[in-house]
C-alpha cells in the first residue's frame, strides 16, 4: 500500500510538472513574436466593432486595407485597393494610418511633388460605416508650419476629446546635415491643425544619431533621426505613451525610444513629457525595430513592427512586419518583454 502511494504521489507530481510546463510554453507561445509579412514595412492597425483593420507600406501608390477578425491570420485575408491618387500628382506614399473619428474614417499619410524635401501631411475621408465600403475623399494637406511644410509620419492621439497631431520634422531646411524631430501641434478637427508645432523630442543620446553601419555604408551626408511617432492612451487613461523609431533606418541600430506623459497635462508643453535615456528592446535577438503599432481588444494587447530579418546564413536582410502580444503595467506604461521590469 505504501508503494501504491509512492507511485500516486509520483505521477501526480510528474502530471503537475508537465502541466506547468505546458502552461508556460502556452504563455511564452503567445508572446513570442510571429512572422506576418517578409519584406513588408510601416504595420498599422486599428480595432473597431470586433475587426481589424489594417494597413502597411503601400506597393505602388494604391492604397489597400485588409480586415480580419485576428491579427494572427493577416496573411490570409484578402486587400483590397481603396483609394489611389489619380491625378494629384503625388510621389512617395508612405506610412499610411487609419483611424475612426467622429463616425468617420480617416486615412492620414505623407507624399510629396516627386522631391522628398518638400514631403507633406495628407488625410482622406470617408463616411461609410465600413472603411472597406464608401467613397474616400481627399480633405487635403495638415499645415504644420508656416514657412514651410516638410513631415513625415503623421499619427493621431485623442486625449480627454482633444485631438493631437504627431509627426517627424525638421527645424530647418537641411544643407549640411539633417535633423529630424517629433512634434505634436492640436487639432480643431480631423483634417485642421490650430496651434503651433511643438518640439518634444531630438536625436541626443548616442543611440539616437547613428547612420554609419558596421560594414562602413551610410547616407551621403550625417542624418540624425526621431522619427515615426506612435502615441497610445493607457487602458486605465492615466499615461500617454509615445513611441518612436530613433537612428537611421538604412543602419543595424534604428531602434526605439519612448516619452510619456500624465494624460491629465498639457501636451503641448515639453516639460511634461519624460524622455527614457535608454532605447526599448521589444524582444531579445531582434533588431533594426521599428515602426510600431499597438492595437486592443477587450482581452489582449497587440503589437505589430518591424524589424530586420535574414532567413539564412547568406541572405540579404530585409525588413519585415511582425505581431507580437505584450501587456501594460500597472503604472499605465506598455512592457514588450514580460521578463524585463524596467525598459532596457
Amino acid at each position: 500500500m505504501r508503494n501504491m502511494k509512492r507511485v500516486i504521489i509520483s505521477v501526480f507530481c510528474v502530471f503537475s510538472l508537465l502541466l506547468t510546463w505546458s502552461c508556460n510554453e502556452q504563455r511564452q507561445e503567445e508572446s513570442a513574436s510571429i512572422l506576418l509579412f517578409k519584406g513588408r514595412e510601416y504595420p498599422y492597425a486599428f480595432c473597431w466593432q470586433g475587426t481589424y483593420y489594417f494597413m502597411m507600406q503601400p506597393q505602388g501608390d494604391q492604397f489597400t486595407l485588409y480586415a480580419t477578425n485576428d491579427l494572427r491570420q493577416l496573411p490570409s485575408a484578402k486587400p483590397k485597393t481603396i483609394w489611389s491618387p489619380d491625378s494629384l500628382n503625388l510621389h512617395h506614399f508612405w506610412a499610411p494610418e487609419i483611424y475612426r473619428i467622429n463616425n468617420k474614417w480617416y486615412i492620414y499619410f505623407e507624399a510629396d511633388d516627386g522631391n522628398t524635401d518638400n514631403h507633406q501631411l495628407y488625410v482622406i475621408e470617408n463616411d461609410s460605416d465600413d472603411p472597406m465600403t464608401g467613397e474616400w475623399t481627399m480633405k487635403g494637406i495638415l499645415h504644420t508650419n508656416d514657412d514651410w511644410n516638410f513631415g513625415l509620419h503623421p499619427n493621431v492621439l485623442e486625449v480627454r476629446g482633444e485631438l493631437y497631431l504627431l509627426w517627424s520634422g525638421w527645424p530647418k531646411r537641411r544643407v549640411e546635415h539633417e535633423t529630424q524631430c517629433i512634434y505634436i501641434a492640436h487639432m480643431s478637427n480631423p483634417w485642421t491643425v490650430d496651434s503651433e508645432r511643438v518640439m518634444l523630442s531630438q536625436p541626443e543620446y548616442e543611440w539616437e544619431r547613428q547612420w554609419i553601419n558596421p560594414d562602413g555604408t551610410r547616407s551621403a551626408y550625417p542624418i540624425y533621426v526621431n522619427e515615426n511617432p506612435e502615441a497610445y492612451l493607457s487602458p486605465d487613461g492615466s499615461q500617454v505613451c509615445l513611441f518612436y523609431s530613433a537612428s537611421g533606418v538604412w543602419t543595424r541600430y534604428h531602434t526605439l525610444g519612448m516619452l510619456t506623459a500624465p494624460a491629465t497635462a498639457n501636451l503641448l508643453d515639453p516639460g511634461v513629457w519624460t524622455k527614457s535615456p535608454e532605447p526599448i528592446i521589444i524582444e531579445e535577438g531582434a533588431y533594426g525595430t521599428s515602426n510600431i503599432s499597438v492595437v486592443s481588444n477587450r482581452d489582449s494587447t497587440f503589437l505589430l513592427y518591424e524589424a530586420l530579418r535574414a532567413d539564412h546564413p547568406g541572405e540579404v536582410e530585409q525588413r519585415s512586419i511582425f505581431l507580437k502580444t505584450v501587456r501594460w503595467d500597472e503604472d499605465g506604461k506598455l512592457r514588450f518583454n514580460d521578463n524585463s521590469d524596467e525598459p532596457q
